[in-house]
């Protein structure tokens, strides 16, 4: 199978939405701290023009973001972004364009910053395949040509892209916001193939460009979930020995395989259960469980609540 298959799949099973909250043009001092998201919320900041500097509230640990950088921070952790001069900010000021989103402002003499900033939202129960199997921090590089090392058609796919955002958001055309929006999902998507490329991912399905012998048992996880997979018959996929095959899964993805078939199958479930009309043993049976007691009880296990009980959920629309 293609290297790229379990994103493809990935995107197919789960909806990601975004939306641009603020543009920031600033000059130096500037800083800006944003707090802990939401479980579904994956915030994201483009370096237009001008450098930043990414710290952790916590550590005081600093990386520096330049123009064309790309930072998402898929578990939503609090954060900061500021000039790197440590001096006082100047103060901002603010107001909300007529597509929607906040231009914030001030009036700093220094080195000159213009960023976007946003999130991308992505609905319960899907957001386990996002967070549990991506690094907490991601950043990645829009790109003309292909100049760099390391960097391949992907960031130069997100240049334009990124170029296309830049020109939406600074005027207020007719549909502008909608459009905006409407490329944010594309925008995730070369993201996380612009990492894959780059080979920057220690751990996760990002780090599979540099695994490859582990895509083969991924994208067969993701194609048939239904299957009953035995760990024997995913290690022959990827031509190891069963033992060679956990042993490099849990380095390489951070989970086993067993977990990561779990999250799709529920995954998968959870969409089924929403529908009108289909039974929880036909849900059960359609990933993969021949027991309806078994279905139940992994079912409960993941989601904090039985499958009857999501139903409902769903049905009242608080999903």
């Amino acid at each position: 199978m293609r290297q790229f298959d379990w994103l493809s799949h990935l995107l197919q099973m789960i909806t990601v939405t975004g939306q641009l909250e603020v543009r920031c043009t600033y000059g130096a001092p500037w800083r800006v701290d944003w707090g802990q998201s939401t479980a579904y919320e994956i915030p994201y900041h483009i370096v237009l023009k001008g450098r930043a500097f990414l710290e952790d509230p916590e550590t005081g640990k600093m990386k520096e973001l330049s123009e064309g950088d790309i930072l998402l921070l898929p578990h939503g952790a609090a954060h900061v972004l500021h000039d790197g001069s440590g001096l006082a900010p100047e103060p901002t000021r603010g107001h909300r364009e007529a597509a929607g989103w906040m231009r914030s402002e001030n009036d700093g003499q220094g080195e000159q910053l213009d960023m976007l900033c946003g999130r991308f939202f992505i609905a319960p129960p899907y957001y386990r395949l996002i967070r549990d199997y991506l690094p907490t921090t991601l950043m990645v590089r829009a790109t003309e040509g292909h100049e760099e090392e390391g960097r391949g058609p992907a960031s130069s796919q997100l240049a334009s892209l990124v170029g296309l955002m830049r020109r939406e958001s600074s005027g207020d055309k007719p549909g502008g916001y909608a459009i905006f929006n409407a490329l944010t999902s594309a925008l995730f998507t070369l993201i996380l193939r612009a990492a894959s490329e780059s080979g920057q991912a220690p751990a996760g399905l990002l780090a599979l460009a540099g695994h490859p012998r582990l895509a083969p048992a991924i994208s067969a996880m993701f194609a048939d979930p239904a299957r009953p997979w035995s760990l024997p018959d995913l290690a022959h996929l990827c031509s190891m020995s069963r033992a060679t095959f956990m042993r490099q899964f849990q380095d390489k993805v951070g989970r086993s395989a067993t977990e990561l078939l779990t999250d799709i199958r529920m995954s998968l479930a959870s969409t089924e259960l929403k529908k009108p009309g289909i039974s929880t043993e036909a849900v059960a049976d359609s990933v993969g469980y021949r027991s309806v007691a078994a279905f139940r009880r992994v079912f409960t296990d993941k989601m904090g609540m039985t499958p009857g009980e999501w139903r409902r959920l769903a049905h009242e629309g608080g999903i």
